[in-house]
Formats: structure tokens, sequence, C-alpha cells
């Protein structure tokens, strides 16, 4: 029998249906799915009048407090944006992806997607107005828009749209532009602790609030479209920042002041039963809520089941997870300057681990130094005017460990990670990162250009999974060794230089740099036969080490080694990178090499053309008399 000539009783209208929409998904009618608005804002914490504090003026976020919840526990990822968004828009912690150190530019295995990817197939419309800035590459068409014109009015009749308008007015970039009509009185600013009271600070503060109320000028205007659209019980709304506030100290630093962003949820009548179980219309959740979380989370109030291979917990919707005991945070390469923190709060207590103790808060990145607050801190500490809050973010080395209570102490200058009393919470959250490392195969523990010379072929993730590739515990272990600064552990740090893994011995060599003058002195043989290491890495470290605190002839050594390493054209930048760094840092010392620094041609192989700025910013630092180069441009071959 024919097809067409078959009875309606062998396939009943129910059946038809049921098979339509199993093969149809990006069919669904709208009437089943929300419409999903994300306002988002840049360089801005949780100074808003919904939030508590009294100087914000911020009625169009408060406004949407009222009428929807509040999270008080939402951290950023990264406290800077690539990494942050990189997060948000994978669903994967970015040092599992790889994507942490600033504008890193990886690519995600064959087969995974970015949260839009999926909400279009599911039939959404996603628009973009207009900032990506994401360190991955995107794995196909994720938008159907993303730039300044993008918007969900462009969507077809009827159909869902997931949405975001970003707003750049709270910018680290615009609380230091001058002139500006001051609206707030600067005298009236709290200060944190670790700031210094003086009219430079207070002013840029000032500023920094009323940029604030410009971004919720812009946010306002985002939520009066969808009310005149009369979309307003049909959208779910999400406001957040992208990590904390343009100034330092906030900004690159995964501490609370960091990574502590607003984030409010509104969910319209219609749509409540895919809120967080804790919602409440003018409440406040103490859920631990975290930007890897928003890409699982949208996929399900979209009704699609976010993949396994996604770190993040929805926290909404029919597949939402029951609230997570912790959320973490890290920081990797800030433009030019190299530093590994990792972080992890459980609400209260705030726990960091410095890989890099030998390299302050407040290494010289050329970005932050443009804002005024950060060089008259910088020239009170030089000056020995600032007190011990206001040191910290200065002084070298840095604690090895952290910990803070922010019940008793919000701007976390007082660490108690001695003290007796908190042993407990000092362990449960030291085990909890320690654990979150492993579990997600972070794969930042590698000197980054093995991040991507081990991964040629494939994804630092996909390498990070094979355990030829990335020996993780053993390299992680190195790591937690070499960075603890206990003089007992010389011993084992020299059997590091003798491991089979480039990443061990790196740790090695650098265990033995971050223990100082004696250390490197009592093993000037180890660190001399180091100079021939076939990693770049581990050459570079010893070179440093050699060249602070070895004799004369392991200085010589040590100033030939770097010499050879610091050319972009002939190593690639992420071998001059880290190279030119070692000759910043032995100051003097590097002086004979400076001729040849300044004539460098900073143009070579990298990953991306994102990383061109990079070599000349840590050129002009050794010899600001040198003339900017000429960028290149493109993605070139790491060798």
């Amino acid at each position: 029998m024919k097809i067409y000539e078959m009875k309606s009783t062998l396939l009943p209208l129910e059946l038809l249906a049921l098979i339509f929409v199993a093969y149809s998904p990006c069919l669904v009618s709208a009437a089943d799915q929300p419409n999903i608005l994300w306002v988002t804002s840049e360089d801005h914490g949780p100074e808003m009048g919904c939030y508590g504090d009294k100087l914000a003026r911020t009625p169009n976020v408060d406004s949407l407090a009222v009428k929807g919840m509040i999270f008080k526990h939402a951290w950023s990822i990264a406290p800077v944006c690539a990494p942050a968004r990189t997060a948000i828009i994978s669903g994967m912690y970015p040092s599992s992806s790889g994507g942490l150190h600033m504008r890193s530019m990886v690519s995600m295995p064959v087969g995974m997607k970015l949260g839009p990817q999926y909400l279009r197939e599911a039939g959404y419309y996603c628009s973009n107005n207009s900032k990506t800035d994401y360190n991955l590459r995107e794995p196909g068409k994720v938008w159907d828009d993303s730039t300044n014109k993008a918007h969900w009015r462009n969507r077809s009749e009827g159909q869902p749209f997931f949405a975001i308008f970003n707003s750049t007015k709270s910018h680290e970039s615009q609380i230091r532009t001058r002139p500006h009509k001051q609206i707030t009185d600067p005298a009236k600013v709290r200060l944190p602790a670790y700031h210094p009271d003086t009219p430079e600070v207070r002013d840029d503060w000032a500023q920094y609030y009323d940029k604030v109320s410009e971004a919720d000028a812009d946010a306002g205007l985002h939520l009066k479209e969808i009310a005149d659209a009369g979309l307003a019980e049909d959208t779910i709304v999400f406001y957040y920042g992208d990590h904390g506030s343009g100034m330092p100290r906030s900004k690159r630093w995964p501490s609370n002041s960091g990574l502590h962003v607003p984030m409010v949820v509104y969910f319209p009548k219609r749509w409540e039963h895919l809120a967080p179980k804790e919602y409440k219309a003018g409440g406040t959740s103490d859920r631990l809520v975290s930007f890897v979380d928003l890409a699982p989370t949208v996929l399900s109030l979209a009704g699609v089941k976010p993949p396994d291979w996604m770190q993040g917990k929805a926290f909404a919707g029919p597949h939402q997870s029951q609230p997570q005991p912790f959320i973490y945070g890290q920081r990797g390469r800030m433009d030019e300057r190299m530093d590994g923190v990792r972080s992890v709060t459980d609400g209260r207590f705030v726990y960091l681990r410095n890989y890099f103790p030998n390299v302050s808060q407040a290494q010289r990145v050329a970005y932050q130094f443009e804002t005024p607050t950060t060089r008259v801190w910088n020239a009170l500490f030089l000056a020995g005017k600032t007190n011990e809050a206001q040191s910290i973010f200065w002084r070298v080395p840095k604690a090895v460990e952290e910990l803070y209570d922010l019940d008793s102490d919000r701007d976390e200058v007082h660490n108690i990670a001695q003290s007796l009393e908190h042993r407990s919470i000092l362990e449960k959250l030291r085990n909890a990162q320690h654990e979150h490392v492993l579990k997600i195969r972070d794969v930042c523990f590698l000197p980054e250009r093995e991040i991507h010379t081990r991964s040629e072929g494939s994804t630092p993730y996909d390498m990070a999974r094979d355990p030829a590739k990335y020996p993780l515990e053993r390299i992680v272990a190195a790591a937690e060794l070499s960075s603890r600064l206990d003089p007992a552990d010389v011993k084992e740090l020299i059997s590091f230089l003798k491991d089979r893994d480039g990443a061990v011995r790196y740790w090695g060599a650098l265990g033995l740099l971050m223990r100082g003058p004696a250390t490197v002195s009592s093993h000037k043989s180890t660190l001399q036969a180091a100079l021939d290491d076939e990693s770049p890495s581990v050459r570079i470290v010893a070179a440093q080490a050699l060249g602070l605190y070895g004799d004369n002839e392991s200085k010589a050594l040590a100033l030939s080694t770097l010499s050879l390493l610091a050319s972009p054209e002939t190593n690639g930048v992420m071998t001059a990178m880290p190279a030119l760094a070692a000759i910043e840092a032995l100051g003097d010392v590097a002086k004979s090499l400076h001729d040849g620094i300044a004539s460098l041609n900073p143009n070579g192989p990298s990953p991306d053309g994102r990383y061109d700025s990079y070599v000349p910013r840590l050129i002009a630092n050794i010899v600001p008399e040198a003339k900017p180069a000429t960028k290149s441009k493109g993605k070139k071959k790491v060798p």
C-alpha cells in the first residue's frame, strides 16, 4: 500500500504531533519558550541601591529588584572581562578550556558549542549588542546578529529571543576619563581600607558611581523597550556586572572585591515555574552563583538539557541543580604580566592560593597604571606613606595563602590564614580549591607557551585529558610545593629539575628562584645546568634566578641565555614575553642588553594577533626611550 493511501487510524493526529515535535526542535511554538533578556554592565561591582549602597543612584535596576530577586553571592569567574565572558558563553572554567590568560584565543574541542548555538538550534533568535571579547574561538556561527545594531526586534514574527545588551559606561577606562561633570560628592564616598585617602582616589571613586548610574540608565532603556513592546510578561530578565569595579584591587584581583557582582533576575508570573526554587518577588537568594552557571541556566530555561561537559550548574529551569557549597575564582596572565591565583568562597570566607608569590598583586600592567588612583597609591607606597592595609597590594612576596572573613573584614585586609581559630575553615577551603583544580583538569599550571605547543593539532581541553601529555597531579603537586616557600623543600625541588616533564622542571626552577639568594647561590650548578634545558620556560626561570642572585659568572651566563630568547621574531611571542619579563625583573643587572632590546622586531609567531601589544609594552618598560614598533596582524603559528 502506498503511503498516501494509509488510513488515518494508522497514524493518529496525536502520534503525528509527537513525531513533528521530536524531529523539529527549532519549530517549537514561542508560546512554549520564554524570551530571555540579559542586560549587562562592565567593571561594575554591587555598588547599587538594591544592594544597600546608599550613595548609589540606580533606580532602574533597583526597580527590577523590587519585583524580581537579588543573588547576594554571585561571583564572576575572573576579575577581568575576557576570561569572565569566556566562562559565561561556554559554561566551562577558562582554566579548563585553556582560555584563562588574556586574549589567549584557544579552540574548543570538536562537537562542543557555545550557549547561543544550542539556543538557536532550539528555535531562538540570538542577538548580542555587541561585545564578545572571548578567549575562545567561536566554533561556527554563534549569533544571529552580534553587532551594535543587534536587537531582538529583528527576529521572525513569534520567534522567542535570547538578547544581550551590554553597557560600557562603567568600564575602567570611563572612570578616569577627564574632563568629567562630577555628580557624586567625593567627600561622601566610602573608601575601602586598602585605598589611601587622597583627592585623586576620591575623585576616581566618585566618577565610578556616576558611571554606574549611566549604566543603570542604559538598563532602564532596555527594560522600557520590552515593556513598550508588550513583552514584559513574556520575558525573563537578568541584570549583572561582568566583574568587580574598575578600580585597582577590584579589577584583576580574584578576591571578593574583584569577583563579587550584582545579579538581579526577574521572572514574570507566567514563567515563575522556571525560577530558582527559592525565588520570591522582592526577595534575596543566598545561593552561590557563578558565571560558569549562566550558560547551563539559560539552556535550562529554554527547555534544553545542558550538555554533560558544561561544568556549571543550572540554577533555574527544569534542569536546575541543588545549591553548590562553593564558587571559584581564578587569575592568570593579565595582559603582559603572568600570575597564577585560585580562589574559593563559601559565601562568608574567601580563600586565595597564590602560585606566584614572588610577584605583587599590583604587577605593573600598563593599562591599570593609566588610572590616577593606581599612580598616586604607588607613589605613596614607594615613599613609605601607606599603612599596613594599603601596603598589601604592592608588597613582595605576597602571602602564599590568604583567608578572609567577609562578615568582619569586608575589604579583605586581615589575612587569618595563620589563625588557629580558623584552621578548620582554612583546610576546608584549601581542600575544596585543590579538588576543584583536579576535577576540572586546570590546564593553566603549564607555562603558557606549553598550553599551545602541547595541544598542537588538538585543543587545550583535550590535551589536558591525556595523562601522557598532561600529568596533572604531578604538575600541580610540583606547583604547590614550589610556591609554598618552605626552605625544607629544596631537596625535592632539585629532584623536580630531573623530571621528564618540562612543566615539573619549570616549577622546580621557579621554586629555587622564589626562595631567594641563599638557595640560588647554594644550587648554582643545578641552575646553570638548567640553562641548557630543552624547555625555554625552564631556561628563562633559571636565567632569572642566576641573574638576580648568582655570582658574576652566573650572571653572564644568564644574560646570554635571556638575550637569545628575547627575540619574538626568532623564538615567537610566547617565549619572548617571559624572557623580556625576566630581563625587566633584573633591572640594571641586564643593562648591557638594553640596546639590543630597543632594536628588537616585536613581531613574531603567536597564537593570535590579539597578543601583538604585549611585547611592545614589555620593551617600553625595559627601555622607555625605545620607539613604538608597528604591530603585526592576524594569527601566527607558535613555534
